[in-house]
C-alpha cells in the first residue's frame, strides 16, 4: 500500500472518529441516522480534497521515511453528551407541584361545577378553609405517632457490645436487630419505642449494654377523600395530620352542596371516626386518628340549613341535625347581639308562606324547619335619646333626654356666656332632615339626568352639540351627588325660638357673637370682611376682588346666622328693584352662585333650581 492511501485511509479514521466525539453518542430515530450519514459523508468529500492537495508533498517526502500514524495515538478525548443533546424536545417532566396551573385540556373547578349565585351568609365555620394553614406542617412526629411500615429507626448499643446502625421497619412491621432477631414495633406509639426495642435488647444483653432507640422518620400515607369537596381524589400526607389537613389540600367542602356536621373516616369499608366541624369551632374537639395508607375522607351531604340573616354575631347559614331544629340551638350558635328582644321567622309550611314574629324568650323552644330565614331584631321603644350640642356654649356637649322632650327643656341647661353666644340664633341639625334634603336633590339630579339624555335632535350639528352638554352635565351631577346636606333647621327669628320637639340625636348649634360677614362663591377673593352697617352686599363682593367671570350677578345668596336663607341683587340687573334690599347682619354668609350659560345648555332651568337646593342644604355653591 502506498504511502499517499494510507495517508489517506488515516485521515478517514480521524474524521470518523472527531463526528462520533461531536454528536449525540446514539442515534434515537431513523431521522437521527441520516443526519449521521450526511453529516459524515461531507466530512470525508473535505478530507479527500485536503489529501489530494498535500499527497504531491507527501510523495516528494516518502524518501525520508516519514513515521507512521496510528488511530489510539490521535487525540479523540471526547464528552459523552446527552441522548437528546441538540434534539428538538418534545416535551419535559416535572417531578415538583404545578402550583395549581392546569394543563391545556385539564377541567377545573369553573368547567366542572355549575355557575352557582354567591352566598350572602356563608356557612359557618366556612373560615376553616381560609389561609394557608396546610403548609404549616411538622415533621410528623409526636408522642402519640404509631409507628408505621417503612419507618426508620436509629439504634446505639455501647458497653459490653458496640453496635449502631438505622433501621426500616419491614412489611410485617418487625425492625431486625443482629443477634437479638425481629422486634415487633408497628402500631406503636413514639413515645414507648426506646422502652420496647430496649426491653428485648436486656433479654439478650443482660449486663453492662446501654441501649438508645430513637424514630428518625415517619412515613407519608395515601388518603381518599370524597364526596362534596372541591378536588376530589388522592392525597398524601403524615399519619398524624388532620382531617383539616386533608380538606384543606382537596380545596375544602362545597358549600352548597357538602356537609361540615358529618364527616366519616372509614379503614378496610368501616367508618372509625366520625367529625363534627362545628364541634371543633366551639369545643376545639376532633377525632384522635393516626391515619394509614388506604383510609378514605368521605363528605356527606349537607343536612338542614337555616339562614341567619341579621342582628347576631354570627350571621351565617347554619347547618343542624334532624333533632337540632329549635330556636335555643340556634341562638346558641348564632349569639344574638345586646339588646335583641325579637325574633323573626319566615319560610315555608305546608306548602304555605310562613312567618312568625316572637319574643326571644319564647324563641327556645321554637320549632325550625330547613330552608327558614330568621332575623334578630333590636325592637326596643327608644324612651331616653342623645342630643348634641355644638358651638359657643361652656357645658357638656351631649345630654340624654327623655322622650317627648322639647327644645327649650334642653336650652335652660345649656350654660353659655351670654357676651360670646349668640342665644337668639340658635338652630338645630337634624339627620332626618338632611336625610329628606339628600332625597330631594337624588330627585332633581335624576330628573335632570333623563331630560339631557332623553332630549330629542333635530340635526346632526345639534347632536354635537348636546354630547358636549351631555358630558358637561354629567360631570356636574357626579360633583353634585357627593356634597353632603346639613339638615339645617330654622327655629329662631326675630329674638324668637321654637319649642320644637326634639329627635334622637338632633344637634343643639349656640353660635358665637362675631363681628364678621362671610364672602364666597363666584368672588375673585373669598375671605371674611369686618361688618360694615352702611355697606350692602355689592359694597362686600367688591371688598372681596368683585365677581368672576362665571358669576351670577342677579341673585346673591344671603345665608342667616340663624339658617334663613334670603336673597339680594345688584343694581343693574335685569330683576326689578333697587340693590341691597337685605339687611345684612354680622355673622351672614354672602354667597355668589355660578351662572349658567343658556345659550348652551337645554336644561338651564333644572341646574339653576339644582345649584340654589344644594346651596341652602349645604351652604356650598357648587359649579
Amino acid at each position: 500500500m502506498s504511502l499517499v492511501r494510507l495517508k489517506t485511509i488515516t485521515g478517514l479514521v480521524a474524521i470518523v472518529s472527531s463526528l462520533l466525539a461531536s454528536l449525540p453518542l446514539h442515534a434515537q430515530s431513523l431521522s437521527d441516522l441520516q443526519q449521521l450519514r450526511q453529516q459524515a459523508q461531507q466530512g470525508q468529500n473535505g478530507q479527500n480534497n485536503q489529501a489530494q492537495n498535500s499527497g504531491n508533498a507527501a510523495a516528494s517526502q516518502s524518501g525520508a521515511g516519514a513515521a507512521p500514524v496510528r488511530p489510539f495515538e490521535m487525540n479523540s478525548s471526547r464528552t459523552i453528551q446527552s441522548m437528546n443533546a441538540g434534539q428538538p424536545s418534545t416535551g419535559q417532566y416535572y417531578n415538583s407541584s404545578r402550583g395549581g396551573q392546569t394543563l391545556p385540556g385539564e377541567p377545573t373547578v369553573e368547567t366542572v361545577y355549575p355557575q352557582q349565585v354567591p352566598m350572602e351568609n356563608p356557612p359557618y365555620a366556612a373560615n376553616l378553609f381560609i389561609g394557608g394553614f396546610e403548609s404549616e406542617r411538622a415533621d410528623g412526629l409526636n408522642d402519640n405517632y404509631l409507628v408505621a411500615q417503612g419507618d426508620k429507626i436509629s439504634i446505639w448499643m455501647w458497653g459490653a457490645v458496640n453496635f449502631a446502625d438505622v433501621v426500616t421497619v419491614d412489611n410485617q412491621g418487625n425492625i431486625f436487630i443482629p443477634n437479638i432477631g425481629p422486634v415487633q414495633v408497628a402500631n406503636t406509639p413514639a413515645s414507648a419505642v426506646n422502652s420496647k426495642v430496649t426491653s428485648k435488647i436486656k433479654q439478650i444483653y443482660t449486663n453492662d449494654v446501654n441501649v438508645y432507640v430513637n424514630l428518625l422518620t415517619s412515613t407519608p400515607v395515601s388518603v381518599f377523600i370524597t364526596g362534596p369537596v372541591l378536588r376530589p381524589g388522592q392525597y398524601a400526607g403524615q399519619a398524624s395530620d388532620s382531617i383539616l389537613y386533608f380538606l384543606k389540600r382537596a380545596g375544602g367542602i362545597d358549600f352548597q352542596r357538602g356537609s361540615f356536621r358529618k364527616i366519616d373516616i372509614q379503614r378496610n369499608g368501616e367508618i372509625i371516626a366520625t367529625a363534627d366541624l362545628y364541634e371543633f369551632l366551639r369545643e376545639g374537639k376532633l377525632p384522635e386518628i393516626s391515619f394509614k395508607d388506604g383510609d378514605v375522607l368521605v363528605v356527606r351531604p349537607i343536612g338542614s340549613t337555616v339562614v341567619v340573616q341579621t342582628g347576631a354575631r354570627n350571621s351565617f347559614t347554619f347547618e343542624f341535625k334532624q333533632d337540632e331544629l329549635q330556636g335555643e340551638t340556634l341562638t346558641r350558635y348564632a349569639t344574638p347581639r345586646d339588646f335583641i328582644n325579637h325574633v323573626s321567622v319566615a319560610g315555608v309550611r305546608n306548602g304555605q308562606q310562613f312567618s312568625r314574629y316572637v319574643k326571644l324568650q319564647n324563641f327556645d323552644n321554637f320549632m325550625l324547619q330547613a330552608g327558614d330565614t330568621v332575623e334578630f331584631v333590636d325592637d326596643h321603644e327608644q324612651l331616653v335619646y342623645r342630643i348634641n350640642i355644638q358651638g359657643s356654649h361652656t357645658g357638656p356637649s351631649q345630654v340624654m333626654v327623655d322622650k317627648g322632650t322639647r327644645l327649650k327643656d334642653v336650652l335652660n341647661y345649656i350654660k353659655v356666656n351670654p357676651k360670646l353666644s349668640d342665644t337668639d340664633n340658635i338652630y338645630l341639625l337634624r339627620e332626618s332632615v338632611a336625610q329628606q334634603q339628600k332625597e330631594i336633590i337624588d330627585r332633581s339630579l335624576q330628573q335632570l339626568e333623563r331630560s339631557v339624555y332623553t332630549a330629542p335632535i333635530s340635526s346632526s350639528g345639534e347632536g354635537a352639540i348636546r354630547v358636549q352638554e351631555a358630558q358637561l352635565v354629567s360631570d356636574f351631577i357626579t360633583r353634585a351627588r357627593e356634597v353632603e346636606p346639613l339638615g339645617k333647621v330654622v327655629v329662631s327669628e326675630n329674638d324668637q325660638v321654637a319649642n320644637v320637639l326634639l329627635e334622637p340625636n338632633d344637634t343643639i348649634v349656640v353660635p358665637a357673637i362675631t363681628d364678621l360677614v362671610q364672602v364666597g362663591g363666584e368672588v375673585m377673593l373669598p375671605q371674611a370682611v369686618v361688618f360694615n352697617p352702611e355697606a350692602t352686599a355689592a359694597d362686600y363682593i367688591a371688598w372681596a376682588g368683585g365677581f368672576t367671570q362665571r358669576a351670577d350677578d342677579e341673585r346673591i345668596l344671603v345665608i342667616r346666622k340663624n339658617g334663613i336663607v334670603e336673597f339680594d341683587q345688584i343694581e343693574g340687573s335685569r330683576i326689578a328693584g333697587k340693590e341691597g334690599n337685605v339687611n345684612l347682619k354680622p355673622g351672614d354668609q354672602v354667597i355668589v352662585l355660578p351662572a349658567t350659560d343658556a345659550k348652551s345648555l337645554q336644561a338651564v332651568k333644572d341646574i339653576t333650581q339644582i345649584i340654589y337646593q344644594i346651596a341652602v342644604a349645604a351652604n356650598v355653591a357648587l359649579d
